[in-house]
């Protein structure tokens, strides 16, 4: 074996005496991917990456958008803080209240970091718990980071370097009044701390009162990046401390109110054409709102998903080709006859054989490949424009149920979402409660709910212009024209209706009726029953609300929101349906892995060796921690050590020797493998050691 080839990882030196010449950089090798060509030029490749492209693009975008204002704050506080007479005799501190598990926390403050240096005067350091265990330490960084900053920005390479334990507050004075002691308006010193929960309590307190020693000379100035809130300052910073700095808060936006707009903006548009179906979505979300409230981890399950999706085949990379009808002709064309017949296994293709009334056109549907290819093209632009009036129409009911008393079918898009894509909406028990909480409403609120649905109508149809002129896929307006037309002639309707109850003519008066004398019970009963069933007197707005509820639920909402088993053909391209999967691999079960990991490592390693007949099988080229373990499964609570030893050795050691001579001399090395296999089993939880029985271990799971 060559001498620098090992089967554990390790780095070796060779001191042949050449040395990196000064200033010079090693150039970044590119990164490789760790997928083959075969696989990296496939269609449905291509198509995830397009995809997850326009999908990262923007929430990129919104993310710096969502982070503008707060941004924009901070930089007028660092920009501002050493002008007035307040920070004379304090520290000029501003505490940032990100939120727990906030889309990749460092990021933010390393994103403030580079505001702060291009739009300010100032030198910043990005100071990380991990770097101050200690006062010292703490103190070195930040003066390191502040001299190695202004050398990179003057490009003075040939400066003289101080070793790391000569750098102090005494040098960083110095070296401060030598650069910038005859400018008339001098820098300011930033220290970013963004996990401020994280660094030690003394280190924090000794640090600001070290600082604070110094302000009058130096400029600094503190950013605290804090994920609970103000109260643990406090908590960690005693009045001593506090006393010293002039704090002030920036609060940005909760995770909840981030995942809600990375919703509405991004993912659950008609121009994300993957879709999530109501199973795999409501996974995500129970694992953010139960778990971690983290929206990095919620589009990283979305892009897993994503990717799961398009990994099943090419038919499913047709979804993202909405640039070009020539491109998603060609992309069409090239499809095998392995895959063509494969679109036909689709769920969703029988109803579509099943309505059709011309027997050759089914058979053209079913025999022919070339027909299909040509009918494939209008058949994904129809799941287009399915989904296009599907998330329009979705808006339109969030509009109108969001500030409804309890909420029935909840508030937020996410929600809605949920519901409507898993079962028909208007069958459900909420939304018929809903309906007749808008028929209660008053003239003014419905008519202000109905125009606010025609605004998203109108949203839509200028977002599909702006599509147009970007060449993406152009949907069909008419039926968003024709809604608009008619809750316009509904909302007219509504407006000149008035509250009062025109009376009908009737052929007797009931209160006559009830005060007949001539009359006995049995007639009385008829003619109340008969009172009872003459149709109510509605005045002209009750008419008018009526005929609104009656129009969205049927001609709107029961329409364009149906559930996925009544989507057009072809569906399942666009859906991902597989939540045991994402169960699988993202929510972590880690004693079912451990067990699995033990009782049968061929599950990970597969490897020949290892391969089991049955799962309680033993093989003498298993790991000794396997076959400890399942030796261990086969006893009681209590385990003797010596028999234990004994069961080991009979299944590793395949020598056939003496019982009697065996149980004499036991092989040491052998000892070792199991003593070594029982200290694994105890760090993993497995057993421990017994104080009644010198000689046993005690099993901890059952």
């Amino acid at each position: 074996m060559d001498s620098t080839i090992s089967v554990s990882k390790g780095v070796f030196v060779f001191k042949n005496g050449a040395t990196r010449a000064k200033g010079a950089r090693r150039k970044v090798q590119p990164c490789r991917s760790l997928l083959d060509g075969a696989t990296t030029g496939a269609f449905w490749y291509r198509s995830y990456e397009r995809q997850w492209k326009r999908v990262s693009d923007a929430l990129e975008k919104l993310l710096s958008s969502s982070y503008e204002k707060i941004l924009d704050d901070l930089l007028g506080f660092v920009e501002g803080c050493h002008r007035g007479i307040e920070y004379s005799s304090v520290l000029p501190t501003a505490a940032l209240l990100t939120g727990i598990n906030q889309i990749d926390h460092l990021s933010q403050f390393e994103t403030l970091a580079g505001n702060i240096r291009n739009n300010t005067f100032s030198l910043v350091v990005l100071l990380q718990s991990r770097d101050c265990p200690s006062m010292k330490a703490a103190v070195e960084t930040i003066v390191a980071g502040f001299v190695e900053e202004q050398r990179a920005a003057d490009e003075d390479a040939d400066s003289r370097q101080l070793r790391r334990n000569q750098l102090n507050l005494g040098v960083l004075r110095a070296w401060y009044l030598e650069k910038h002691g005859h400018l008339e308006k001098k820098p300011n010193l930033s220290i970013i701390m963004p996990d401020f929960e994280v660094f030690s309590p003394d280190v924090l307190q000794d640090m600001i009162l070290v600082l604070n020693s110094y302000s009058t000379e130096l400029p600094f100035v503190l950013i605290l990046g804090v994920a609970t809130s103000v109260a643990t300052i406090h908590s960690v910073l005693p009045y001593h401390v506090t006393s010293k700095i002039k704090l002030s808060i920036f609060q940005s936006e909760p995770s909840v109110t981030n995942l809600n707009k990375t919703l509405d903006s991004v993912l659950l548009t008609p121009f994300c054409p993957f879709h999530l179906s109501g199973k795999v979505f409501k996974l995500l979300m129970d694992i953010f709102l139960f778990y971690d409230f983290s929206v990095k981890g919620f589009i990283e399950g979305f892009k897993y998903a994503l990717m799961e999706h398009y990994f099943q085949g090419n038919i499913y990379g047709l979804c993202s080709v909405t640039s070009d009808r020539d491109e998603l002709e060609e992309a069409v064309e090239n499809l095998t006859a392995t895959e063509v017949e494969s679109i036909r296994q689709l769920l969703s293709f029988r109803p579509l054989i099943e309505s059709l009334d011309n027997p050759q056109e089914v058979v053209d549907f079913l025999t022919k490949d070339h027909y299909l290819r040509r009918m494939l093209p209008s058949m994904l632009l129809e799941v287009h424009n399915f989904w296009f009036m599907f998330h329009c129409t979705l808006e339109m009911l969030q509009v109108l149920v969001q500030d409804l008393p309890r909420g029935p079918l909840g508030k937020q898009l996410r929600e809605l979402y949920e519901h409507c894509i898993s079962s028909d909406v208007t069958q459900m028990a909420e939304f018929k409660e809903c309906m007749q909480l808008v028929a209660f409403m008053s003239k003014e609120e419905i008519l202000g709910k109905v125009l606010k649905m025609i605004e998203v109508i109108l949203k839509f149809k200028d977002m599909n212009d702006e599509a147009c002129i970007r060449g993406e896929t152009i949907f069909e307006v008419e039926p968003l024209e024709q809604m608009s037309d008619d809750l316009e002639h509904l909302t007219n309707a509504i407006a000149r209706a008035g509250m009062e109850v025109v009376p009908e003519d009737l052929e007797e008066p009931t209160a006559n009726v009830i005060n007949s004398p001539k009359m006995n019970r049995q007639e009385l009963q008829a003619k109340l029953l008969s009172a009872a069933r003459q149709p109510k007197q509605e005045s002209a707005f009750t008419k008018a609300i009526n005929a609104l509820v009656a129009y969205i639920t049927n001609e709107i909402f029961r329409k364009y929101l149906r559930p996925l088993s009544r989507g057009p053909p072809l569906i399942e391209l666009f859906v991902f349906n597989d939540a045991a999967t994402i169960r699988r691999h993202i929510v972590g079960v880690p004693r079912a892995a451990v067990h699995t990991a033990l009782n049968n490592p061929h599950y990970y390693l597969q490897c020949g060796c290892c391969e089991l007949e049955d799962d309680h099988s033993l093989v003498p080229t298993m790991p000794d921690l396997s076959v400890a373990y399942k030796l261990h499964a086969e006893c009681g609570r209590m385990i003797n050590l010596f028999d234990w030893l004994q069961a080991f050795r009979t299944v590793v050691d395949d020598r056939n020797a003496d019982e009697e001579e065996q149980e004499r001399h036991i092989d040491p090395q052998i000892q070792a493998r199991f003593t070594r296999a029982v200290a694994e089993l105890q760090f993993l939880g497995f057993i421990k050691t017994s104080k009644k029985k010198t000689d046993h271990v005690t099993r901890l799971t059952w």
